[in-house]
């Protein structure tokens, strides 16, 4: 089934059968991803840009992994070393790109709002590979799918975004994406980093991590993004720990099964300690794998809309 929309800008307001289509073309690319030779000629003769203005590692190569698996050409931007140094704009930047015929752009940039800004000035399929605190999809969507592989649903299961929501375009994603497939989510976390007008999105809000683990199936553990000073909403990093840090004792005392995502990078010994992230919980690079078959899947299905 085809896309709604020729752009994937985030998860607010994608429809339930879109989201699915994503999760079932990942399920074809994933088993792609455990042949010999991993690569299919499914996008050959398109170009992509990846258009990126911040610092990543995963999603950058997990996005320039799966173009490469479905046989496109590849072009990396960084803005170190690019005509923004010498005062070109955002928007001469992409109308340059775009003269050179690129078909599809995956941008990150550190203001929210950009993908959908290119859209306006760019006749290419755009992907929004996180935008300030805005959105992350593509990270929601292999949280989805992971979620699903483990536990064979999505609907009805209980979900918890714990740590620093406040800066976080993971936890919005996840948020739009989990409630459209069904499933029931919650956010634990110090009130400090719980935006105030989050209830309007029908989560459930928990101050105490004991009673997080208590009453949900899966725990996807945010980091505390220091680089947005979030820092300054906690007394320490040792005292954040102390009360939200995800620890064997923890899990132990709750004497349940429980499945432990993470999207990286991890501090470790700041939300989660180094047994559980190296742990039986936790699916983290199972998610990293999962990453690579998503993105195929969201490149392909907006790659052969044209």
């Amino acid at each position: 089934m085809p896309l709604k929309s020729r752009h994937l800008l985030g998860l607010q307001g994608v429809p339930e059968e879109d989201i699915q289509t994503i999760l079932d073309t990942a399920t074809t690319f994933r088993e792609v991803l455990e042949r010999p030779i991993k690569k299919v000629p499914t996008l050959q003769g398109k170009t992509i840009v990846n258009l990126f203005y911040e610092s990543s590692t995963r999603t950058r190569i997990s996005f320039e992994l799966a173009q490469k698996r479905l046989s496109a050409d590849t072009i990396n931007f960084a803005k170190s070393g690019s005509s923004t140094s010498k005062g070109e704009t955002f928007k001469d930047t992409v109308r340059n790109i775009e003269a050179m015929k690129v078909d599809m752009i995956v941008v990150r940039h550190e203001s929210a709002g950009v993908p959908q800004f290119l859209t306006r000035i760019s006749n290419a399929n755009v992907i929004n590979a996180g935008d300030g605190r805005h959105e992350h999809p593509t990270q929601a969507l292999l949280d989805m799918y992971s979620i699903r592989e483990k536990l064979g649903r999505l609907a009805g299961l209980k979900v918890c975004v714990v740590g620093d929501i406040a800066h976080s375009r993971v936890a919005l994603s996840n948020i739009y994406g989990l409630k459209a497939m069904g499933a029931e989510v919650s956010l634990c976390a110090p009130p400090t980093m719980i935006p105030k007008d989050i209830y309007r999105l029908g989560v459930k809000v928990i101050h105490n991590i004991d009673e997080a683990i208590a009453q949900n199936d899966v725990l996807n553990v945010l980091r505390i993004q220091l680089e947005r000073k979030a820092g300054t909403s906690i007394p320490s990093l040792r005292e954040y720990h102390n009360y939200f840090g995800i620890t064997k004792e923890r899990l132990e005392k709750q004497n349940k099964d429980i499945l432990i995502l993470h999207p990286g990078p991890i501090n470790r010994g700041v939300e989660i300690s180094s047994e559980v992230a190296d742990g039986p919980y936790q699916i983290i690079l199972n998610q990293v794998t999962n990453g690579v078959a998503i993105r195929m899947a969201v490149l392909y299905l907006l790659g052969t809309m044209n």
